[in-house]
């Protein structure tokens, strides 16, 4: 049988079909299957769907709120001077952010209201232009260690923890829009259980420094170090942190290469100033 004659046998089926009893429907829908070859799930959406040469009705969409382009360029300006916080983190800091925001720019109650009502999702759409601008700015300064790939071990569960003492560390430059020469570095460890975390400035990304920084770190820690947990930086995948690690039964991990997410609690403290109203 034919596409044609499929159709035309459907046409005729269909009424019949509507309007039988059980018994009726289940000996048509036999022969249905039967005669054109299709599937019985297919052949029964067929007849219990639209009248032939009709669409189904499909609900309409609700309209997605159309955001202006003053909220998109406030909440550009507060990502920016927020210090790129990752889209979450964002939305939890906007209302914090509202004194500020008030200071430099004139808000009408629609437009706060927007702005404060953004999900984090749209967020990354709205923002993902600037964030691939400035992702070589951000990021670009990870150059990954060639060493003890095998030695270290990626983790890759999630973190479980009851006590403090397992942290995530991580490097940030602060070379402004030039990447030559030595410039000023932050050492951060973050500990998952507790939230805390530490900062220590070094100049350049030398293994000594880092190492000493660490050192700095543990002595004014409240709590014993067990466990750091980084990316696949040189500054952190060598000999000299695995010794120091090793000497002072520290548990060191790595993440994936490329994969931020995998140090997140770390990764949305960086860059995160310690004063919004100003």
């Amino acid at each position: 049988m034919g596409i044609k004659a499929k159709w035309e046998y459907f046409r005729v089926l269909y009424q019949r079909y509507r309007k039988g009893g059980r018994e009726g429907k289940k000996v048509m829908l036999d022969e249905f299957c039967r005669n054109t070859g299709y599937h019985r799930k297919y052949a029964i959406r067929l007849l219990n769907g639209p009248p032939p040469g009709k669409e189904r009705e499909r609900p309409r969409r609700s309209r997605r709120v159309s955001y202006g382009p003053q909220v998109l360029s406030i909440l550009a300006a507060v990502w920016e001077a927020a210090g790129y916080p990752w889209s979450v983190r964002l939305k939890a800091l906007l209302p914090d952010w509202l004194p500020w925001i008030r200071k430099h720019y004139r808000l009408s109650p629609a437009v706060e209201k927007q702005l404060l009502g953004i999900s984090a999702r749209q967020i990354d759409r709205r923002l993902q232009t600037r964030k691939q601008a400035q992702r070589r700015h951000i990021y670009g300064r990870t150059k990954p260690g060639g060493l003890l790939k095998h030695h270290i071990p990626v983790k890759t569960d999630r973190w479980d923890v009851k006590t403090p003492g397992f942290a995530e560390i991580d490097l940030v430059s602060h070379s402004g829009n030039s990447g030559a020469g030595d410039f000023a570095q932050s050492v951060n460890l973050t500990d998952i259980h507790s939230g805390w975390t530490e900062t220590r400035a070094i100049l350049g990304r030398s293994q000594v420094a880092v190492q000493q920084a660490l050192d700095e770190i543990r002595a004014v820690l409240p709590f014993r170090l067990l466990g750091m947990d980084s990316d696949n930086g040189s500054e952190f995948i060598n000999w000299h942190l695995k010794h120091w690690c090793e000497e002072n039964n520290i548990q060191l991990t790595r993440g994936r290469p490329y994969k931020k997410d995998d140090n997140a609690h770390v990764e949305q403290k960086n860059w995160t100033p310690t004063c919004v109203s100003c």
